[in-house]
């Protein structure tokens, strides 16, 4: 990343974002929680401990779930229920959902991790169909 702020929002644009800094990881995790946060095979996080996160706007649209007995928390937009970032300067702890991100950023995934608690459908997928658009 370079020393341009990379920018982001949820799907229906009431919050927006500008991060400052490095990220210094990138992970793919299947475990059954980021499954469920996701919907989808596996979550796609970045994680930072330098980095500084700016709410440009709705920042009164964030909504942090913490799942009790845990350190799974997933923050998301209460209008249209998109992944947010999750900031806690005071540990040293940013993750940012990739897919939130608007501008492009040049790390890639370091690892899939919790591959033990993979779905069992999550096998093979490089071998299926693919499609540019919508099916037609």
């Amino acid at each position: 990343m370079d020393n341009n702020p990379t920018t982001g929002q949820c799907l229906c644009g009431a919050v927006k974002f500008r991060i400052s800094g490095e990220f210094e990881s990138f992970f793919l995790c299947h475990c059954s929680r980021c499954r469920k946060d996701s919907g989808s095979a596996h979550s796609a996080n970045l994680f930072s401990s330098t980095a500084k996160i700016t709410w440009v706007s709705g920042e009164a649209n964030i909504k942090t779930f913490h799942l009790p007995g845990s350190r799974h928390m997933k923050s998301f937009c209460f209008n249209c229920g998109s992944a947010l970032p999750i900031s806690q300067p005071e540990v040293g702890f940013l993750a940012v959902p990739a897919g939130s991100l608007d501008s492009p950023i040049d790390i890639r995934p370091n690892a899939h991790i919790c591959c033990s608690s993979r779905a069992n459908w999550d096998e093979a997928l490089a071998s299926i169909e693919r499609i540019d658009g919508l099916p037609g």
